[in-house]
């Protein structure tokens, strides 16, 4: 007889996979995981994900234009921004958008508000104008988009002609050997720990599912290009775990 725990599983599933559902399935998990995610984050990946920010970060090429306004996209708790805030001869200001509020208020006190500024947004609806930024990064958020063509539009309009947009996101690797073991990681060690540490069923399902739905390296730079993303390259990242895109506006 199914159970709710499987009515879940069926929802996550199809989540990841791009349903209809998915806007609202992320927006519900992300709010209800956001007191945990920081510790899990760095626990599951064994730190390495802070090594993956600020190689993300350098690709931003903001040291051209250190005053500029900058948009952290799917921000989460605001680690990507307050990095950058912090970072020695950055003078600009970040916003940071994300429609789960409660990602946001956990990063609160990261960095100052004046200079990091977070708002609650949809990345398919950015509040900021035409051409008015500088650059744009998202971190292991954009495969959560309800619309991953919309989105990418969608930073193409806020971003001034020259400026940098850098995703940092979870891939596939390529070698058969660090696949096998990436897999059972991520399929089996992570949703377990996940679900102990942050008490939700099904959170840490579909993550990893999420990461097998989203399109491969060079897919994912002729979907920037057809968005009006110049230049873009995209290089893999420890063992092809995760990999950077980098395209100019």
């Amino acid at each position: 007889m199914p159970t709710t725990l499987d009515a879940d599983l069926r929802r996550a599933d199809a989540a990841a996979a791009g349903g209809d559902g998915k806007r609202d399935y992320v927006q519900q998990i992300f709010s209800e995981i956001a007191p945990r995610y920081d510790l899990l984050n760095h626990v599951l990946s064994l730190n390495i994900d802070r090594a993956w920010r600020k190689q993300a970060l350098e690709a931003l090429g903001w040291r051209a234009r250190p005053a500029g306004r900058f948009l952290d996209l799917c921000a989460g708790t605001l680690d990507v921004g307050a990095t950058l805030v912090r970072t020695r001869g950055f003078a600009g200001h970040v916003l940071a958008a994300d429609f789960a509020e409660p990602m946001l208020r956990m990063g609160a006190g990261k960095a100052p508000r004046e200079r990091l500024v977070p708002v609650t947004a949809d990345a398919l609806a950015l509040p900021v104008a035409d051409a008015s930024l500088d650059g744009a990064i998202v971190a292991f958020g954009i495969r959560n988009v309800a619309a991953l063509d919309d989105a990418l539009a969608e930073v193409r309009r806020v971003l001034a002609p020259g400026a940098k947009f850098v995703i940092l996101e979870f891939s596939t690797p390529r070698s058969a050997l660090v696949r096998a073991a990436y897999q059972c990681y991520f399929h089996r060690v992570l949703p377990l720990v996940g679900r102990l540490v942050s008490g939700h069923r099904t959170a840490y399902t579909y993550l990893p599912r999420s990461v097998a739905h989203f399109p491969e390296l060079a897919v994912l730079a002729a979907r920037m290009t057809a968005a009006g993303f110049r230049d873009v390259t995209y290089r893999p990242l420890t063992f092809g775990i995760a990999a950077l895109h980098v395209g100019t506006a």
